[in-house]
């Protein structure tokens, strides 16, 4: 038995598995504070903070998702996994937006938000390209 657990233990330390955790897991929290009551979060009087924050949530997400479709897929270009990422992490926005509009009582479908959402997104995809561009995504991405 603690054979079985020690290889278990092992194979969430491979880093496709720890990609797929902490995608997973930013992907929950992204969701968390979209859905949640807008009265339980603390206030803050900064213009348009909403819009940073969606950005920064989807550029993160964006980002953690392509390096585990590199890590799992296994592609030699960088083309499919960041169509997979950017797909997933558009598509993850809308739905947010549209739940937000039938779920919760305190949120409302913004069309700006799905804009800074894609923002977050289109500059993640900057950031591959350049990690890939200077071989920074071989370091990350080393086995």
């Amino acid at each position: 038995m603690n054979c079985f657990l020690v290889k278990r233990i092992k194979n969430l330390l491979v880093p496709k598995y720890l990609l797929f955790l902490v995608a997973l897991l930013w992907t929950g929290i992204v969701a968390y504070f979209c859905l949640v009551q807008s009265s339980d979060l603390p206030v803050v009087e900064i213009p348009n903070l909403d819009k940073y924050i969606h950005f920064f949530f989807h550029f993160v997400l964006t980002f953690v998702w392509f390096l585990f479709f590199s890590k799992q897929l296994k592609f030699q270009k960088v083309l499919k996994p960041i169509l997979f990422s950017v797909v997933l992490s558009f598509v993850f926005g809308i739905v947010i937006e549209i739940l937000q509009e039938l779920v919760t009582t305190t949120r409302h479908a913004d069309v700006l938000d799905v804009l800074a959402n894609l923002t977050g997104v289109t500059l993640a995809v900057f950031a591959v390209l350049l990690c890939y561009k200077y071989n920074v995504l071989n370091i990350i991405l080393k086995n």
